[in-house]
């Protein structure tokens, strides 16, 4: 492949460790800058669909906002409460974000380029997903509060949960694909991504992530109406957000890692033809359509409570999650057309968010009818206190 001589050719002076280096440094420079505009282009996004400007002060539209933001918190006073765990309470945010570092050595951001080509990248990123659960538990357990330790517990509960549907849907497309390397598995869809063979396990992954990115509707752990902020109540200043980092640098993994995975990331379409620098625009752009659709259902979905958050994982993704490993187990070990394979994982994404809608409208209805039942019992017991 023509272009960056030692980004696309042989390593940096021939040596492999340089060449890594070089890699990591400009995949970091990279996520950094995306981080402090995902922060302002969430921002403006919600505002968008409230109907609000945003931020418009700081530089022109804005634009400065991430960067004031960032500096606000890199001079804010770093305090650590008295009954905390100093060593636990200050190595947690690093616990979180390495894991998040770990997922971004291996995705192929164009052919041939990412810091590593990991020949099993996918079982790779099924590894170092599970540890950001430690730091998640370091920050409730080293923060000396009860509030901190009951958003950590929730979190690891519920990241601990949803991997399992996660990783499942993901075994379902790579037996599909029959490979765990992330370029080979952008180089078969070429010419059809695997979305369209397997939505339903499209369905339950962009699902999951929504859990383990404690994104809205799955925010519980972290939401200032439950428990005063989650896990990280105590941080304050650049530990704190070292953990923002953390979370929308994920978010941008994620995002990156299921557009190689079902959209054919740099390959699709025209990706092969036209060179490195259109699979870089190719790899970000469905990467920043991910994260669109994410800030999309922050705004317009409730969020759930506890029990139905763990009662959807365990009552529902996670089995369909094996029914669709069986399906496709059966269709491959048939050697049945993909044709009629994706037809019915069609079917299985539409009753899954059919069943879905219909419940979320039952629950609803059900909520309207306990607060009309609440106004009444208020009015009646107001009447009762003015006839006395």
């Amino acid at each position: 492949m023509t272009g960056l001589p030692f980004l696309f050719g042989d390593p940096f002076f021939g040596i492999s460790w340089l060449d890594a280096i070089i890699r990591i440094l400009i995949v970091v420079g990279v996520m950094t800058l995306i981080v402090v505009y995902l922060t302002y282009g969430e921002r403006k996004v919600v505002a968008r669909f409230q109907q609000r400007l945003g931020p418009m002060k700081t530089g022109p539209y804005g634009l400065l906002q991430g960067f004031a933001d960032a500096f606000k918190l890199i001079t804010k006073e770093d305090i650590r409460p008295r009954n905390a765990d100093r060593w636990v309470f200050e190595f947690a945010p690093y616990a979180t974000f390495i894991p998040v570092f770990l997922v971004l050595v291996t995705l192929p951001f164009a052919e041939n380029w990412g810091v590593r080509n990991l020949t099993l990248g996918v079982f790779f990123v099924f590894s170092v997903l599970g540890l950001n659960i430690v730091g998640v538990m370091m920050a409730g357990l080293g923060s000396g509060n009860k509030y901190a330790l009951l958003g950590g517990v929730r979190a690891a509960a519920q990241m601990i949960s949803y991997e399992i549907p996660l990783v499942i849907s993901l075994l379902a497309v790579a037996m599909v694909a029959g490979t765990l390397n992330l370029n080979e598995m952008a180089r078969l869809q070429d010419g059809r991504p695997f979305v369209l063979v397997q939505p339903l396990a499209f369905v339950i992954f962009f699902t999951a992530m929504l859990s383990e990115l404690h994104r809205a509707p799955f925010d519980i752990p972290v939401a200032e109406s439950e428990i005063v902020g989650g896990y990280f109540v105590e941080y304050s200043g650049i530990r704190w957000s070292m953990f923002q980092l953390s979370e929308y640098a994920s978010l941008w993994g994620f995002s990156v890692f299921g557009s190689v995975i079902f959209f054919g990331g740099w390959a699709w379409p025209y990706g092969d033809e036209l060179g490195w620098g259109f699979q870089l625009f190719l790899t970000m752009l469905k990467s920043f359509i991910f994260i669109l659709a994410v800030f999309w259902v922050r705004i317009t979905l409730p969020r759930l409570r506890i029990d139905q958050l763990m009662n959807f994982c365990w009552k529902v993704l996670i089995e369909v999650s094996f029914l669709l490993l069986l399906v496709n187990g059966f269709f491959l070990y048939y050697e049945w057309p993909q044709e009629i394979l994706a037809i019915v994982n069609w079917l299985g994404a539409a009753a899954l968010l059919a069943a879905v809608f219909y419940r979320g409208r039952r629950g609803s209805r059900a909520a309207q009818l306990v607060g009309t039942y609440r106004q009444a019992a208020q009015a009646a017991q107001a009447a009762k206190v003015e006839a006395s």
